[in-house]
């Protein structure tokens, strides 16, 4: 067998999740010969600039997808929240694993709790999605765009003595960081901040018509997180979104059936709107929501 080559970012986290990814592939195929090709993107050469001035999403996954457009690389793995809602043409998710906790969490530098946190707190993101909800849960809070890998902004909060900053639980999770957590933190749950799309899962993506490699993935396929993400994902691309519009959507499966929640901030009117649902049968709730959510929007701008 050739060897297969894996393309992914240059950076601890990603390195982890293609480790994730191999790992769950070496399960259903065991040991097979493969190489990792580590890439720098845009997205993190550039890390002085918020995302919303240099192209939004997109930024982490162009170079890593133009090496397997030429074939330089067999798939490459990516996190779903970094991918736009439009698959770049000749390319398709082939398989997106069971999604991790999706939830964001709030890591402190010297408090212990959200409460407990000063009046005025500065708090580190370069998400306008976490920036407009964290506003919402604390009208006094102060955010400060912070980018880079997760060692990169805990010693940035240290630095620039913020009193907090904002990371995806997904991320501190593949990392250990809970095994001895290096600051006192808060778990977000998924109404007080929604997610952003896809947020905790993971995308393998391959040449559409590499059927040979499709085959190869699918197996570590999870169709019930497809199912709930591709909702997410519909309802990204009925906003158009991209980095420079808050936006943020969850779908999950209750005891009863499904729910989604989906988020809109604008940025003019400095408002954000939120529905939830919940239905018997999730698909098209994702376009719905989205429909729903400009349609508000549109009456408070009148």
């Amino acid at each position: 067998m050739k060897t297969i080559r894996v393309g992914t970012r240059n950076s601890p986290l990603a390195m982890k999740q293609t480790t994730i990814v191999l790992e769950l592939l070496k399960k259903v195929h065991g040991e097979f010969p493969v190489e990792i090709v580590p890439m720098t993107t845009k997205g993190d050469q550039m890390l002085s600039v918020s995302l919303s001035k240099i192209g939004g999403k997109g930024l982490f996954i162009n170079e890593v997808e133009q090496a397997l457009l030429k074939g330089s690389i067999d798939f490459a793995v990516h996190s779903l929240k970094d991918m736009p809602a439009k698959v770049a043409e000749g390319l398709t998710l082939a398989a997106i694993p069971e999604r991790s906790d999706p939830s964001d969490c709030l890591i402190f530098r010297e408090v212990s709790s959200f409460d407990e946190l000063p009046k005025g707190a500065r708090i580190g993101t370069s998400s306008l999605r976490r920036e407009f909800q964290m506003k919402n849960l604390r009208e006094d809070i102060q955010v400060e765009s912070i980018r880079g890998n997760v060692g990169t902004r805990l010693k940035r909060m240290e630095e620039q003595n913020l009193d907090g900053i904002v990371l995806a639980v997904a991320g501190l999770k593949r990392l250990n960081w809970f095994d001895e957590p290096t600051h006192p933190y808060h778990i977000l749950t998924c109404e007080q901040c929604i997610p952003a799309v896809g947020q905790g899962a993971l995308a393998v993506e391959c040449r559409s018509q590499d059927q040979e490699m499709n085959d190869f993935l699918n197996p570590i396929d999870d169709s019930l997180t497809r199912k709930l993400v591709m909702e997410e994902r519909d309802f990204l691309a009925m906003l158009n979104g991209n980095c420079d519009i808050p936006i943020g959507a969850f779908a999950s499966q209750e005891q009863n059936g499904y729910r989604f929640s989906g988020f809109l901030g604008d940025k003019e009117l400095q408002q954000s709107f939120t529905k939830s649902v919940t239905v018997q049968e999730i698909e098209g709730v994702g376009k719905q929501i989205a429909r729903a959510l400009l349609n508000e929007m549109e009456r408070d701008s009148q």
